[in-house]
């Protein structure tokens, strides 16, 4: 799911993503190579399941990709899971984050 916050924002990226309740994991550059963080919601002690968040910024704006990872990759040395990337709990995470994010 793809999520776009108009800017300008009112803190930083990572400020931002911690309000939000997600903690910083790394920073990438996308397929376009334009710098990407990622950061991840888990929901239980075992750390799965988890959402999986990407941040960017495009001008002013924030550019939010988001998943729900339902465990960890089952072979090492590979990033397969089982990721969900839309459905109703990942639509109400979605509006959860656009909710806080816009002040609504």
């Amino acid at each position: 799911m793809k999520i776009n916050i108009k800017g300008p924002l009112k803190d930083n990226i990572n400020n931002l993503a911690r309000k939000l309740g997600y903690s910083f994991q790394r920073a990438k550059k996308d397929e376009n190579g334009i710098d990407e963080l990622e950061f991840s919601r888990v929901m239980s002690a075992s750390g799965y399941p988890r959402f999986h968040l990407f941040l960017k910024s495009v001008g002013d704006d924030l550019v939010f990709t988001i998943h729900l990872d339902q465990k960890r990759p089952s072979y090492s040395g590979t990033s397969a899971h089982a990721g969900e990337y839309s459905g109703p709990v990942v639509e109400e995470e979605g509006k959860r984050i656009t909710r806080i994010m816009t002040g609504e």
